[in-house]
């Protein structure tokens, strides 16, 4: 039985986040079609500003600066992971306009992403060519064919996966036996959407991933990752039918029957020793 819920912050993150910083991938459109490079600047700028202001309120956050007369507005937005506290969504925001700037220069359209955030921005008079179905980057990691039954627990872990973010606001993270998994959508997209691009997100991953043991998938809208933790899922409590408490949870009773068993050997050992040595000191007396 597959266990089919979704949490925002019980369960670690599938790739702990040690450094917000650290770029995952960029992407940066070609500086073509700007009307003023000084008043695009100007807006990016004050676009950059708000969202690092919202970015310690709220983990997603939209908005459009400039002036549609002049076809200097610019639509921009960020998303934090939801599994991160508000303090680390607004420090992983904050090293993102300069990232950008750095990485894009003036490009009129561009996303750089972070491991706990991203920013995006693209100019708001041209047509919307995002679609929540176009891989922008994955990353598979190191193939293991060799490992028991992993195939099997990782597709259980993505059917959780796919059957629950659905219905979780847009962000599920789960986990089956060994596999973690974690997808988050998109602020303010429709579930059904949401689901959709997941769906997208885990085909992906099965079919150029392969065996990998861990794996990160970009989509325009959404992402997913899953990791296997040969020592167990940690941070996971009262598994359900159907999961392993993971870790070597067997092999500790063993060890500790099996030191149990020995401390009563010994002991009993001195104590007749002990008992060896009275009987002779009788008989020592008797004489």
């Amino acid at each position: 039985m597959i266990m089919l819920f979704c949490f925002a912050v019980s369960l670690p993150s599938v790739k702990p986040i040690s450094n917000e910083s650290s770029l995952v991938y960029k992407s940066c459109a070609d500086q073509t079609h700007l009307s003023s490079t000084m008043s695009h600047a100007q807006t990016l700028s004050s676009l950059f500003e708000e969202l690092v202001l919202q970015s310690s309120k709220s983990k997603f956050f939209k908005t459009t600066h400039g002036s549609d007369d002049d076809q200097t507005a610019i639509y921009g937005l960020f998303q934090c992971r939801e599994d991160i506290s508000n303090e680390d969504c607004g420090n992983c925001v904050k090293a993102l306009p300069a990232m950008s700037s750095s990485l894009c220069k003036q490009a009129e359209s561009a996303r750089v992403q972070l491991p706990g955030c991203y920013i995006r921005y693209e100019p708001d008079w041209l047509p919307n060519e995002y679609s929540e179905n176009k891989l922008l980057h994955k990353t598979c990691g190191e193939p293991n064919p060799l490992i028991g039954g992993f195939v099997e627990m990782r597709d259980a872990a993505f059917s959780a996966l796919e059957g629950g973010i659905a219905s979780s606001g847009g962000f599920c993270k789960t986990s089956y036996e060994l596999v973690q998994v974690m997808a988050q959508c998109e602020g303010e997209m429709e579930a059904c959407e949401c689901g959709e691009c997941v769906n997208k997100a885990v085909r992906i991953a099965q079919e150029e991933c392969g065996t990998a043991v861990s794996g990160e998938i970009y989509l325009d809208k959404c992402f997913m990752s899953y990791s296997y933790s040969p020592e167990g899922v940690p941070g996971r409590l009262n598994p359900g039918k159907g999961e392993s408490k993971g870790g070597n949870s067997s092999n500790g009773k063993i060890v500790a029957i099996v030191l149990g068993g020995a401390a009563a050997l010994v002991v009993g050992y001195i104590f007749l020793l002990v008992l060896k040595s009275w009987m002779k000191k009788d008989d020592d007396d008797l004489v």
